[in-house]
């Protein structure tokens, strides 16, 4: 089954729940990275997260969620396009350990100077909007306090999210209160007050274990069997990054034949490394040859590594 994103709104249109559970998506992401336990759970954490949050934005674009740090995790940033495809991706500081029992304070946060960063992004085609970025001290105990705050803070939403991941699944619930919309809202015999704190006492219930091991419709009826939910249409969340071995080739094109020909003659070959996916690419002395007979001048891809 794909990975799938789903909403539901309350009756009286109050406060919206949010579902996301990855497999698919988080295990092909995983395939060519290897982080510790502690660090791939906030990985895990921050992709569901941005999926929850990036499904209601009124553009088309794309929402970077960054947790910058200066203990042994250096990045940790994901992104989320609107069509709900994600990549994500970790830079561990070089020569600093990563405790088993890391947090998220004592990963990103060791020295006080962690930051939170988040960066609307409107595509090519969006027209009359410019790119946004918020930046705010690194405060909370998880990734999941985190993001309530900047919500709360930021955005002014009152925003609960529950967040979980392990090493096959990646999920995130989120409940968010809604702004007033006057006669949209249904008579429910309740106040928008009421309806807040009754779903916020149900989610609440909710418990690691439960997020990492149930499917999102066994999840939602668990939690909220007693509220009328409006269902809407579910989405497909899928894993997409844009590095291809033709990219690489455009961009080891732009070095130039010389550098090239300098790296061959070091390492017999020459290796690259997406800095997003940790995908590998080998060209050896016939396949550089190779990009100087037929240039076709393929961009180059900022994302990839050469090693």
């Amino acid at each position: 089954m794909k990975d799938q994103f789903k909403k539901y709104l309350l009756p009286d249109h109050s406060a919206r729940i949010q579902a996301v559970g990855l497999s698919e998506a988080w295990q092909t992401g995983l395939a060519h990275q290897s982080y510790p336990d502690c660090v791939q759970r906030l990985l895990g954490e921050l992709l569901a997260a941005s999926i929850l949050l990036a499904s209601n934005i009124k553009f088309d674009g794309s929402l970077v969620l960054q947790l910058q740090g200066d203990g042994p995790v250096a990045l940790i940033v994901v992104e989320c396009n609107t069509d709900l495809s994600v990549r994500a991706t970790v830079s561990l500081r070089e020569g600093h350990e990563v405790p088993a029992d890391g947090t998220l304070q004592t990963l990103l946060n060791a020295g006080g100077n962690g930051r939170f960063i988040v960066v609307l992004d409107p595509g090519r085609e969006t027209t009359g909007m410019q790119p946004y970025q918020g930046v705010v001290p690194l405060e909370g105990e998880s990734v999941a306090q985190v993001l309530e705050s900047y919500m709360r803070n930021s955005e002014q939403l009152d925003t609960r999210l529950w967040l979980a991941a392990d090493s096959t699944l990646a999920a995130g619930l989120l409940l968010q209160r809604l702004p007033s919309q006057g006669g949209t809202q249904a008579s429910t015999g309740h106040s928008p007050d009421e309806t807040w704190e009754r779903v916020g006492h149900l989610a609440a219930t909710l418990k690691r274990d439960e997020l990492l091991e149930l499917d999102t419709d066994t999840l939602i009826h668990r939690l909220f069997w007693e509220e009328n939910l409006i269902a809407l249409e579910a989405q497909e969340v899928r894993w997409h990054c844009p590095c291809t071995r033709e990219r690489v080739a455009g961009m080891l094109r732009g070095l130039g034949r010389q550098e090239i020909e300098d790296i061959l003659s070091e390492h017999e070959h020459v290796d690259i490394v997406c800095n997003f996916c940790g995908k590998p690419y080998r060209f050896d002395a016939v396949d550089c040859a190779g990009l100087f007979v037929d240039n076709l001048g393929t961009s180059y891809d900022e994302d990839d590594s050469v090693h």
